[in-house]
């Protein structure tokens, strides 16, 4: 999606800050004991009192409000009947849809006790994150996020997932450009279009190069390969030529 008005940039941001809210919320009841489904319910709620429509559900007809993956999960867990233990690192995945617009984030935690290496990741997965982010310029070659984000995960003697994609969102979830690489990717040729709506999201990992499916077969979770932790930072962007407007915050 290209955005062209002030009328489409603010149904935007009231997506994203409704992603955002509900993600934060959703955080903030993670705990030892409680199963994926009842913190997806909690979003599920959440996203039903703003107004909003869960995206992976109205899109795909995933099985879940929010996808939540645990450990050994990078991507797409189905909420279910699995516990959350002290110690698991939990993704948190919200997309949603209100007035025809879509936004999509999430993050990782580290359920406490905090082991100090999870921690770490986390903490330099979101640096990555932000390292792409700061790449976000009208005209700038989409490769610069690749880039940027592997010369972080080099330097930090970490691995990037490097079959999960970044990708356009907006008027879908996923839109015009397509998939848009989050590792160094020299066949990446095409440059940023001003006004282009599109997610940030590397996946860091401590040994881990792909998502592979789960031996759930259950034709969502992923798990990578090899096996190792994982963690996902997820932004929804607009490149202005104020820079990149992160829509994916809570507004007010």
């Amino acid at each position: 999606m290209i955005v062209t008005s002030d009328e489409q940039l603010d149904k935007l941001k009231t997506i994203g800050s409704i992603c955002a809210v509900v993600l934060n919320k959703m955080a903030e009841a993670l705990r030892p004991g409680m199963t994926t489904a009842e913190l997806d319910d909690l979003g599920r709620i959440l996203l039903e009192q703003a107004g909003a429509r869960s995206a992976p559900q109205l899109t795909y007809d995933f099985p879940g409000a929010t996808c939540i993956s645990i450990n050994e999960e990078v991507a797409h867990g189905i909420p279910g009947d699995r516990v959350i233990g002290p110690g698991d690192l939990v993704n948190i995945d919200v997309s949603a849809e209100k007035d025809g617009y879509f936004a999509d984030m999430g993050a990782s935690y580290v359920v406490p006790p905090q082991n100090e290496v999870l921690m770490r990741l986390c903490r330099d997965g979101r640096k990555a994150m932000w390292a792409g982010i700061r790449e976000v310029a009208p005209k700038a070659p989409l490769a610069n996020i690749g880039k940027a984000i592997g010369k972080f995960a080099k330097k930090g003697g970490y691995t990037l997932i490097t079959n999960l994609a970044s990708h356009g969102v907006g008027e879908s979830l996923h839109d015009e450009p397509g998939e848009i690489p989050t590792w160094p990717d020299k066949s990446e040729r095409r440059n940023i279009d001003e006004g282009l709506v599109f997610t940030i999201e590397p996946f860091l990992s401590l040994g881990g190069k792909y998502a592979r499916d789960s031996d759930l077969d259950d034709g969502w979770t992923l798990v990578s390969d090899p096996k190792a932790p994982c963690v996902q930072y997820e932004h929804t962007i607009v490149a202005t030529k104020r820079g990149p407007v992160i829509v994916t915050v809570p507004q007010g």
